[in-house]
């Protein structure tokens, strides 16, 4: 029994005071943690970052907090890491195999939120599918296509290939080509489809309409007319604008 009181009384001269720091650098750390997680909080709003990214980027950030309290502590009590590093390192190995293409899509979707080539509500063509950008997930983003079907695209596959953005600037340049008999007279067109162009409210002025002859065949010459149009409902603007121009050259006794 002496010796065991000995022993016990040694390990507690030894490391009792190194438990006492280390339990409180524990409370203390857990206590700073708490408040860093609301100051990231607030400076992820502050800096607008993407609703979907933030609690990510809190997680991750507080994951890395404990981590960090977590050796701290270890280091106080002189616990050896090296086997723990070692079974965290292959473990770490193992997801990375396991989850490769897993966490490409993450690593891709985290790109797309911070550097927005997209953003929701926009419409985009990508993949072969346009449609309109429904949400941005972090391993996928949910396309919704003009014919109501949803559409799931893996985020590295959009990180990767050739995105368009069709509503970005705002606007979208329609182009229709009408084909005419050498009878019809190009003045006569020109007249008809300007008057036509500018009786409809949903094209803009600036930049201007613009109609001229794309070319000469042997049967006829094609002109083409380009207007300007909102990016956003412009499948619906342009077949208001055909039907008007069909109705209006038939009126003129223009065959196209």
């Amino acid at each position: 029994m002496e010796k065991v009181y000995n022993n016990g009384l040694n390990w507690l001269v030894h490391f009792g005071p190194k438990v006492v720091i280390a339990i409180l650098i524990l409370v203390i750390g857990e206590w700073l943690i708490h408040f860093a997680r609301k100051w990231i909080k607030a400076l992820l709003e502050k800096r607008r970052i993407d609703i979907t990214l933030r609690p990510f980027l809190q997680s991750l950030a507080a994951i890395m907090l404990q981590v960090g309290l977590f050796l701290a502590c270890m280091q106080v009590l002189d616990v050896k890491l090296t086997l723990l590093a070692t079974l965290i390192g292959a473990m770490g190995v193992a997801a990375g195999l396991a989850l490769s293409g897993t966490m490409q899509n993450f690593a891709s979707g985290i790109l797309i939120l911070l550097l927005k080539p997209y953003r929701v509500g926009d419409n985009i063509i990508a993949q072969t599918m346009e449609g309109s950008v429904a949400s941005i997930q972090l391993f996928y983003t949910v396309i919704t296509t003009y014919n109501n079907t949803t559409v799931i695209i893996p985020n590295s596959k959009l990180s990767n290939e050739v995105i368009i953005n069709v509503s970005r600037m705002g606007h979208r340049r329609l182009e229709i080509q009408l084909k005419f008999s050498y009878n019809a007279g190009i003045d006569q067109v020109k007249k008809t489809i300007a008057e036509s162009l500018a009786s409809v409210s949903f094209i803009q002025k600036e930049p201007a309409p613009r109609i001229g002859v794309l070319s000469l065949e042997a049967d006829g010459f094609i002109v083409v007319v380009n207007a300007w149009l909102e990016a956003h409902g412009f499948q619906d603007a342009r077949l208001e604008l055909q039907e008007k121009l069909l109705k209006d050259l038939t009126k003129a006794g223009l065959k196209a």
